[in-house]
């Protein structure tokens, strides 16, 4: 637990520090390299299929072990080393602080009523074209990567970290980090068309296995905090099941229902347009204060948990 309230205050203050080599590069490194190999040699769709569940065990299962025995190495050479090694790694996996920069680095502009260099900064984070979207437009595409990425980059990744340290025998940064590669595949391959529908169908597959029950209890966890637990719950499940992904129309939908918002909608992907479900009502208009309450919710949820895990420990402790 220590580990993951430093790795927490960490990732909260430092975040992940420009020109620092980061463990989610080195996968990308990996995935390009093989996916690229596998799609330049191999055209049976079947073999492309096998070749990206060996990717996904690959990756996920060697992301773990190597990060297992990377800790087992520091440690044995310095207890203290090898705590600070854990608590970078762990840190590595949460982004929290990514999200707020990336949030407010588009909003700087937006104060400055500069549309031009919003859309462009806003570039650099979403998948959608950004272009010609208008301010209305840019707001939103800044919230949905929030509400899309709360449970991906915050809360699961908390998740996993928190299981294993009930599972000692992985512990709680190697479960985190094979997390984050399973995470780190879906968002490169796990597209539902070419060329990565047979290669990344796997990555997508079990991500949304593996993200549902973080999902879910993120949902509620926001619910609960909302104040308004039934209603909330009730009207995002009516929204969330509109959405063909599993996970992210709840994601997306709680946080549209407790801000009175509505996301969803028209979007642009590389000149294609691509109609998503509306979730919420329009009660209120995106705006900054309505981004920096939902970042707002991501943190409580993420110190909920922490201080709902610390008094799990404590009891547990009591009880020996």
């Amino acid at each position: 637990m220590l580990i993951i309230y430093c790795a927490s205050i960490l990732d909260y203050f430092l975040g992940d520090p420009w020109g620092w080599i980061h463990p989610v590069q080195l996968m990308g490194w990996l995935i390009n390299l093989y996916t690229n190999s596998i799609l330049n040699n191999i055209d049976d769709k079947l073999l492309r299929k096998i070749a990206g569940v060996i990717l996904v065990i690959g990756l996920v299962i060697g992301s773990g072990a190597f990060t297992w025995l990377l800790i087992d190495i520091t440690i044995k050479i310095n207890h203290y080393f090898g705590i600070l090694i854990q608590v970078i790694l762990l840190a590595s996996c949460f982004a929290g602080k990514s999200l707020r920069c990336a949030a407010e680095d588009v909003l700087h502009f937006l104060r400055k009523d500069d549309l031009p260099q919003a859309r462009y900064r806003l570039s650099f984070y979403v998948g959608r074209d950004t272009d010609n979207l208008s301010t209305d437009e840019v707001y939103r595409a800044i919230l949905e990567t929030i509400t899309e990425n709360t449970t991906d980059g915050v809360t699961a990744p908390l998740f996993y970290a928190l299981l294993g340290c009930f599972v000692t025998v992985i512990g709680c940064v190697p479960l985190a980090m094979s997390y984050k590669a399973l995470s780190t595949l879906d968002s490169m391959i796990g597209y539902k068309k070419e060329p990565f529908t047979d290669i990344g169908w796997f990555s997508a597959r079990l991500e949304d296995y593996i993200t549902w029950l973080p999902c879910r209890l993120t949902v509620l966890t926001l619910a609960i905090i909302s104040g308004n637990f039934r209603k909330n719950i009730t009207e995002c499940r009516q929204y969330a099941i509109k959405d063909p992904s599993p996970n992210s129309g709840w994601s997306e939908g709680i946080y549209a229902v407790i801000l009175g918002i509505q996301l969803g909608g028209e979007n642009t992907y590389k000149g294609e347009k691509k109609l998503k479900p509306l979730l919420g009502k329009p009660l209120k208009k995106i705006d900054q204060n309505t981004i920096q309450q939902a970042l707002l919710l991501a943190r409580s949820c993420f110190l909920l948990w922490l201080f709902t895990a610390t008094l799990i420990f404590i009891f547990m402790a009591l009880l020996q």
